[in-house]
């Protein structure tokens, strides 16, 4: 005979188990970032510590909830075929915090883009999620019969259905302004693809885990969809961090041994700063031909972006601003030296 918790207990006890290792990694990434970028704004540091108190709350209620309903309840089918108040804080949760985050990207988008519709549609479908998600949990402790759950059907799908559009909106948005600011140089476009990669796969991941947690529901009245829908809160904190932390990685410069041909790639951050570099370098096109070509290249990056847009740079932002490259060609036909006068 089947045991009465397995139905909804079963994948509810999988799901928190991946809520509490995505858990400890988000302690990892809350203290690597509280190292790492101390000189971020006091509202972005209060941000995520914000994030952090309602990450740890969602972990604690509902290792709370499984523990009173298996350990404390134990012999109590009841206890097992209804849901309590602990329980309905999940989705509330869970959907504040994708709120917060999903709120982050469409600031950012707004900065960034300047594109104020765009920027509208995000924060309409991360309102109407949220309000979803907090009306799931008020449906819960109307209806708690986790076999009555699908009565409730149509908060659910707003909630989920909006969480999964936001974020396939978001990824996007970013990706197509990253795209556009491309800037036809080898470096810097590889650069913008690596960029691209990581929006792509910390924005999607959301999206497509909501819309698995909605098919769940939605397919069948056991508790499936909470293997999908208690890791969903620490998916989407970790994906900001990542972003957040990964700024370190972006940097690079191009320096290049004429001798040798090889590019090596090694920029340093400079924030609140223009960068500036020259570049120079012979292309020989054989001894025989005495033919060589002398390129001059000068690199100027403007790390403070607009005025307008403090703290806006291109290392502080999940975004860069766009990098403007001047290069000046010449060549000259000589015995054995390369000429030094470039034309533009």
């Amino acid at each position: 005979m089947t045991s009465p918790a397995v139905p909804v207990h079963g994948p509810a006890f999988i799901g928190i188990i991946f809520n509490i290792l995505l858990y400890g990694i988000m302690i990892t990434q809350t203290f690597v970032y509280f190292n790492a970028y101390k000189s971020d704004k006091l509202w972005m540091r209060a941000f995520v510590l914000v994030l952090f108190i309602a990450d740890t709350a969602n972990t604690v209620l509902n290792c709370a909830w499984l523990y009173d309903t298996i350990i404390v309840q134990f012999g109590n089918v009841t206890a097992l075929e209804s849901a309590n108040w602990v329980f309905a804080t999940d989705p509330a949760i869970t959907a504040i915090i994708a709120f917060l985050v999903q709120s982050f990207f469409a600031w950012r988008i707004k900065v960034l883009t300047s594109n104020v519709w765009a920027w509208l549609l995000v924060a309409f479908l991360s309102l109407a999620q949220m309000f979803g998600g907090i009306g799931t949990a008020i449906a819960v402790g109307i209806v708690p019969e986790f076999v009555h759950f699908q009565k409730f059907q149509v908060i659910v799908v707003i909630w989920l259905a909006c969480s999964a559009l936001c974020d396939a909106v978001i990824t996007c948005i970013m990706t197509w302004h990253l795209r556009s600011h491309k800037t036809g140089f080898a470096a810097t476009d590889q650069f913008v693809d690596k960029i691209i990669r990581l929006t792509v796969q910390t924005g999607m991941i959301t999206a497509l885990i909501a819309i698995a947690d909605l098919i769940a529901f939605l397919a069948s009245d056991s508790g499936l969809h909470l293997g999908f829908n208690f890791p969903l809160a620490k998916l989407y904190t970790n994906t900001l961090m990542s972003t957040l932390n990964s700024r370190n990685g972006w940097k690079f410069s191009r320096n290049t041994d004429p001798s040798s041909g090889q590019n090596n790639i090694n920029l340093r951050t400079m924030p609140n700063e223009a960068l500036t570099r020259n570049r120079s370098e012979v292309v020989d096109f054989g001894a025989r031909s005495g033919v060589f070509v002398h390129v001059e290249t000068n690199q100027t990056t403007d790390l403070n972006g607009d005025p307008d847009k403090k703290g806006d740079n291109f290392f502080s932002s999940p975004i860069p601003a766009p990098v403007t490259f001047k290069e000046k060609k010449g060549w000259s036909r000589t015995g054995s030296t390369p000429s030094e006068t470039s034309v533009v």
